[in-house]
Parts: structure tokens; sequence; C-alpha cells
């Protein structure tokens, strides 16, 4: 490992691996990043990353609060340095907690100006330090992605906005900030249409706004190739909070968009746990769905509780729900230059620079044992089996003309004369919840 540029954690040494009996809060007992796998370490496996918003952003507040975490390397009168002091600290954890990516936002690294020229400038002098950070300890950039939500300018949207300016606006942040991921090495680009929607139809032309957002995303797709940024494009749906509708509002309705305008071989789906619950989706099911139009693309790993109807953005430490997805994510073929990327944050109470460690290594842990717990079940194929059994019927005979759109409904209908009342069959739903547990536990 190389040497942390800085040692704002002081006190705390890179995390090792010691394995499930060991008790140690501030060791991993399921990621072992060394650990070969058919010929892949299993960093390479995961590709975890670290979300800079929330890890190195994220104050604890909420709505009804301000925040309530204060770190010491935010002190500094100037903006720009204590900008690259956190850059230095957040550098120090992504070597310690053994991430080999991290991702962020534009203006997640650097402030705003007063005027956009400002702001680049600004943000030129903290990429340039980021980059040299990214040498000195080999943590690569996951993706990078554009602020176009808390500015007060995109009250009402940034590609849908009503205001043409506002719409060139966000075209401008874009440009830089495309700009920025691909001098940094950026793998993937992602776009988060965090107002991109309405609040009431009574002044909104929903048509002539999607037909922008798509113009928006083919700017995006020409100036691509213009700079020759080969990342993969993704987008990530979200179906409320805080706009009332969104226009990304699950994967189902991103796929139907995308198709729609001519947009679908430019991009893949970035999904977010938290995310496919508001839609009031199951994790998995988004994953499902973006994997049948082979549009996986990368997960952003958090979750959200059930009990509360906003997007919490908590670690992820359930086993079993985290299995079910990477048993869908390992027959998609994996996330290819996507990863696992924690977009989540602290508890507001959580307030000790050690609860960033303990968060990380709970939401590691459960990743890595759910991958070789899905590993375990797709080798032994029993599940995989008892699908195929169920479906078989589609194989051959009738069930194969129907797949191949050899017949119609008036040989389906004679058939059906001849056949009479199909044969009830279990699904068997019960058995095969059992047979999951007997596997995660």
């Amino acid at each position: 490992m190389k040497k942390s540029p800085s040692d704002h954690f002081r006190g705390i040494s890179p995390i090792a691996f010691e394995g499930r009996s060991s008790s140690n809060p501030l060791a991993f007992r399921h990621y072992n990043p060394d650990e070969v796998i058919e010929g892949k370490t299993m960093s390479a496996h995961m590709r975890f990353s670290i979300a800079y918003w929330h890890s190195f952003r994220g104050t604890g507040g909420d709505p009804f609060g301000p925040g309530t975490i204060q770190r010491p390397w935010e002190k500094g009168s100037d903006p720009v340095s204590v900008a690259k002091n956190r850059l230095d600290a957040g550098f120090e954890f992504f070597q310690k907690i053994r991430a080999p990516f991290w991702c962020f936002h534009d203006r997640d690294i650097a402030p705003e100006g007063k005027s956009l020229a400002e702001t680049n400038k600004h943000l030129d002098k903290v990429v340039a330090h980021a980059k040299a950070l990214q040498k000195a300890t080999g943590v690569k950039l996951l993706w990078g992605t554009a602020n176009l939500f808390s500015n007060p300018r995109y009250m009402c949207g940034a590609a849908t906005n009503p205001d043409a300016q506002v719409f060139a606006y966000a075209a401008a942040q874009v440009k830089k900030a495309m700009d920025v991921t691909l001098e940094l090495g950026g793998e993937n680009y992602v776009f988060w249409g965090g107002r991109e929607g309405y609040e009431t139809l009574l002044n909104t032309d929903l048509k002539r706004e999607q037909e922008h957002l798509a113009a928006f995303l083919h700017m995006a797709v020409d100036y691509a190739k213009q700079i020759g940024f080969k990342g993969q494009f993704l987008i990530e749906p979200k179906p409320k909070e805080p706009t009332k509708h969104q226009y990304d509002f699950d994967v189902a309705s991103g796929i139907a968009f995308l198709r729609t305008f001519g947009l679908e071989k430019h991009f893949k789906f970035n999904i977010e746990t938290n995310h496919a619950t508001l839609a009031g989706h199951t994790f998995q099911h988004e994953i499902e769905t973006a994997a049948a139009a082979g549009m996986l693309g990368s997960i952003d790993a958090n979750t959200g509780d059930l009990l509360l109807g906003w997007d919490t953005d908590q670690f992820n430490t359930d086993v079993r729900e985290l299995t079910l997805a990477m048993l869908s994510i390992l027959k998609a073929g994996g996330l290819g230059s996507g990863g696992f990327n924690f977009d989540a944050k602290l508890r507001r109470p959580s307030i000790d620079p050690e609860d960033l460690f303990h968060a990380h290594i709970g939401g590691m842990d459960a990743y890595a044992l759910s991958f070789k717990i899905a590993r375990r079940i797709i080798a032994d194929g029993k599940l995989d089996r008892f699908v195929a059994d169920r479906y078989s019927s589609f194989d051959s005979g009738f069930g194969r003309d129907i797949e191949r759109k050899k017949v119609g409904f008036r040989e389906l209908d004679a058939l059906v004369q001849k056949l009479g009342e199909p044969k009830p069959r279990s699904g068997k739903q019960e058995y095969l919840e059992n047979l999951l547990a007997r596997y995660l536990h």
C-alpha cells in the first residue's frame, strides 16, 4: 500500500482482514481485498467506491436541524485551501479503508465563485490536487457528475428548466464536469436529475420538458465524442424527493425515455437501493429490470428506512437483500466499468471520525459476504434448476413456437380445445425462501 497523503485520522491504521472470528471493530471479517477468486482479487471484483459528498461533505444535517458533525480539516478562511485539505483527509481515508475508487459531484470538491469562470478556476486548482493524490495513492475515480440541484438557479430544474438561460448554464456546468472527469481518468459519468421533474402540471409543459432533457443528453453524448471521453454514461433513477414527480422515476421509465429519444445505446443505469424503495420496488427488481435490457451499469450501495418516506441513505448490512442483489448482478455478468459506491451517510449522532470507518467496514463486509454466498448459490444450481424447470414448457413444442413467434391466437385456440384445462403447478415460494435461508445461516 502506498503512503497516505496526510495524517488526519491519527491512530487508525489501514483496516486489516482478520476473518470471521475477529472481534476487532476496526477490522474486516469478510472483505479481504487481496483474496483471489477466479483470477481476480476481491478488490477487483467488488470495486468499492467512497461517496465524497456524504463522507467528506456531510454534516449530519437533516430537514429538522443543522449539522452536528465537525471535522478539523474544515478550518480555514480560504475555501480553495480548505477544499485541498479536505481532499487530503479524503484520500487518507480511501487508503485506510482500502477502497480502490472514489466518486464526486463538482460542487463537492470545489467551492462556487462569483461567476462560472471563477468557479471553474477553483475547480481546476482542486482537480490538479486530486490528480496528484490519485497518482500518489493509486486510488481511481469511478465516476464524476455535476450538482445541478443545490444552487437556487436550479429550483425549477436544470435541463428541464423553463428558462433557456438556466438550461445553458447547466450545459456549461456539465461540460466542465465532463472535462475534469476525463482529466482524472473517470471510468463513468453519472446524470442524476435531482430536480428534473415538476411540482404541479398547472405551470408545466411536460412534453416540452422531456424533449429538452433528451436534447441535453444528446449534447452530452456529442461532447464526449469531441473530447475523447470513452467512459460509460449512467442514469440514476429516483422517483420523488425533492420534486413530487421526477421524470427518471425508476429503471423501467428510464428505459422507456432512453428508447423514445434514441439514447439507449449511450446510457446504462446507476441503481441506488434507497431510490428503488422510494419507487415501490425492491433493489433486486431494479437490477433485474436493467439487466434484462442490457443496461446494468453501477450500484449506489445504501439502503433506506422502510418506516420513513424519504431518502435516508443508510449503510446497508442486510445480507439477505444484498445476496439477492448479488445473484442478479452475477447472472448479468457483473457491473463492467461500474462498482459499488457507498452513497450512504453517517447518522446524525455519529460524530466521531472513527464512525466513518465503522460504517464502511460494515457495508464492505456485508457486500463481500453476500458476493460469496451468491457465488455458492449459483455453483450449487438448485435455484437456477428450479426456475429452468418452471419454464421448461417453453423449451419445446408449442411453447417454443410461442417464443419464436411461429404461432398465433388461432393455432393456440385450436390447441387448447384439444388439450383442455391446464394442470395447476405450485410455485413453491416457501420452499425456495427456506432454501435461501440455509445459504444465509
